[in-house]
């Protein structure tokens, strides 16, 4: 989410460098991706009827049909597996916050885009386990992963438009996005997702616009 929508021709001289200096990634085994994505159902499946602190990795890769030998090849514990399988949380979170730009305005709207209470909704419904994962605040490893990519997207749009502060103020975005959504997944927050969406869109919109040309 910036200010308004990135100019695609006004490059952003810190993310090339970055590009250039990381190779691409190579493309992930076929057999792995497989492998991963049974154990990452796996897991989901047996989050659903109790948390993850009572989940074993017995279950899980008797489930997946896989050896423990295999988990521990890709996975160094369930906590690796469970922020990998809420991947997509992630994406979604940061996708949802950006929907608005697939319109045609330059400029967010004022109503939140009706992805980001969709978001919220899925959330909820998997809230026991990304308790576990997104600790109160915004902490643990899901809430590292969240903040991380939701920082450096703000970052990012905010460097192409030219908008000042994109260090500090998508630092602010994705502290406030994140922290939140936690306090709200573990009950601090009270609100159905629509209420939630509706008072948090305009208060990440307010970062963005505390922080003006001087």
């Amino acid at each position: 989410m910036s200010p308004q929508a990135p100019d695609p021709q006004t490059p952003d001289p810190q993310a090339a460098d970055q590009q250039a200096a990381d190779p691409p990634a190579r493309p992930e085994d076929p057999r792995t991706a497989r492998t991963k994505a049974r154990l990452r159902e796996s897991l989901l499946a047996e989050c659903a009827g109790r948390p993850l602190a009572e989940v074993s990795v017995s279950a899980v890769v008797r489930r997946a049909g896989v050896g423990r030998a295999t988990f521990y090849l890709h996975y160094e514990d369930l906590t690796a597996l469970a922020v990998d399988a809420c991947a997509d949380v992630v994406h979604a979170a940061v996708d949802a916050l950006h929907a608005w730009q697939t319109g045609p305005s330059p400029l967010p709207p004022v109503r939140p885009p009706a992805a980001l209470a969709e978001f919220l909704t899925g959330a909820a419904e998997r809230a026991p386990l990304y308790r576990t994962l997104l600790l109160p605040g915004g902490g643990g490893p899901l809430g590292d992963r969240l903040h991380r990519e939701l920082r450096a997207r703000a970052r990012a749009e905010r460097a192409a438009v030219g908008a000042p502060q994109p260090e500090l103020v998508a630092s602010a975005v994705a502290a406030t996005f994140t922290g939140v959504l936690a306090d709200w997944l573990h009950g601090e927050v009270p609100a159905d997702p629509a209420a939630l969406a509706d008072h948090l869109w305009p208060l990440l919109l307010a970062l963005h616009r505390a922080v003006g040309p001087r």
